[in-house]
């Protein structure tokens, strides 16, 4: 299934590693940005690479690096210890181009894939290239410093309207639905009401920051048994239908779209089709 919830951990905390690897979280986050000051990102680097040292290929799979974004004084620090690294997917923070994607794919395996964060307008500018990159997994949205690069005053249509275009790029890269940005909010209201919220804007996971965020966000987004009820009813008259053309299910016209629709739902539960 394709992750839904992404949990960050600040890369000089060894001690919360394997705490968030059994969080339930799809992905963890080992972040050697925004998370670690300047001068502890060395013991970070050390401390990730000796842990990722222990892990048998599942729970590497699990796992994702942060580096610090290709402008900033530690991204070739991070490069060069990267090449070093049995790590499948790493972030790069505020990614702007297709160039800082494939210069960070140079130094992992031909089989490992990056996860642009857009965090700038520079980057949403660049949404198509960076996109259609080559091994791109998805793409994520840093909203909170969007916010501050574009000297937003909070959310509403300008965050929004960043976050359209970034669904629409992956749509047309053919990339899964992109990551929601955190919630600095705790509250599982907050966590709740920010993820519905990108649900609607085309978002299908979100950064959490804190463990709670991770079964709110997996909730929110899982369909609610009505839901999985139609869609299983819907999926299974279309696989039985003579023609296919239009069918009627519940007294409705159902054809391709709709039941596309349906096995979409179907697969976010996990459920055959």
């Amino acid at each position: 299934m394709i992750p839904t919830t992404y949990l960050f951990v600040p890369g000089n905390r060894p001690e919360r590693f394997a705490k968030a690897l059994a969080s339930g979280a799809d992905r963890v986050i080992l972040d050697l940005e925004d998370a670690v000051l300047p001068a502890d990102k060395p013991q970070a680097r050390k401390a990730i690479g000796v842990w990722l040292a222990t892990l048998d290929k599942a729970a590497l799979d699990a796992i994702l690096v942060r580096l610090n974004d290709a402008l900033s004084p530690w991204h070739a620090d991070d490069l060069e210890w990267l090449s070093a690294q049995p790590v499948g997917e790493v972030m790069l923070s505020k990614c702007e181009s297709a160039v800082q994607v494939a210069a960070v794919h140079a130094r992992m395996a031909h089989s490992a894939q990056v996860l642009p964060l857009i965090e700038t307008v520079r980057g949403v500018m660049g949404l198509n290239d960076i996109a259609r990159a080559h091994h791109v997994s998805r793409l994520a949205f840093g909203s909170i410093d969007y916010l501050l690069d574009l000297d937003l005053p909070g959310p509403g249509f300008a965050l929004d309207a960043a976050a359209t275009a970034i669904a629409m790029a992956s749509r047309a890269a053919e990339l899964p639905s992109p990551v929601a940005g955190v919630t600095p909010e705790l509250a599982i209201e907050r966590v709740n009401a920010d993820i519905l919220h990108a649900r609607a804007l085309g978002f299908a996971a979100k950064l959490c920051i804190h463990p709670t965020q991770v079964g709110v966000v997996r909730e929110a987004l899982r369909p609610d048994a009505q839901t999985l009820a139609w869609a299983s009813r819907v999926n299974s008259a279309w696989q039985t239908a003579s023609d296919q053309g239009a069918i009627q299910v519940d007294g409705r016209m159902v054809d391709k779209p709709v039941v596309l629709r349906a096995q979409r739902i179907l697969a976010l539960a996990g459920l055959p089709f």
